[in-house]
């Protein structure tokens, strides 16, 4: 059950890195399409590329404590899952959230199912 959690949040961990590439780059170019199209200030448009790019960044940097503590669980060290099991939560209460609050649009889940993996993968990994 332990290398199964393992492999279940690794995962779920390079699911997040995956997702921050994809938000960074292709999110943004979407949204700088949109702000440019109504039309948006300038000085609006590009504190709001400072603030992306950091959610970004953030994804990314979230995606590697993941990776890197289910990489040691697998390696047969005993890594905390304290960090993981926030960030596994924070994308679960982010995700499901946004899917309320944007009247379920499926694009949320690209937080939700992470974070669920990465949970569960959390939980599994402390199972015998």
């Amino acid at each position: 059950m332990k290398r199964l959690g393992s492999i279940l949040g690794l995962t779920g961990g390079l699911v997040m890195i995956a997702s921050s590439g994809v938000h960074s780059i292709l999110g943004w170019k979407g949204l700088d399409a949109a702000l440019r199209a109504a039309l948006a200030p300038a000085d609006l448009i590009e504190a709001l590329s400072f603030g992306w790019s950091f959610g970004g960044v953030a994804m990314l940097a979230f995606g590697l404590i993941v990776v890197a503590s289910f990489w040691r669980r697998m390696k047969g060290a005993d890594a905390p899952l304290f960090a993981t099991t926030v960030i596994g939560a924070t994308y679960v209460l982010f995700g499901g959230g946004a899917l309320v609050v944007s009247k379920f649009d499926p694009f949320f889940t690209v937080f939700l199912l992470p974070g669920v993996m990465v949970l569960i993968g959390c939980y599994a990994a402390r199972t015998p």
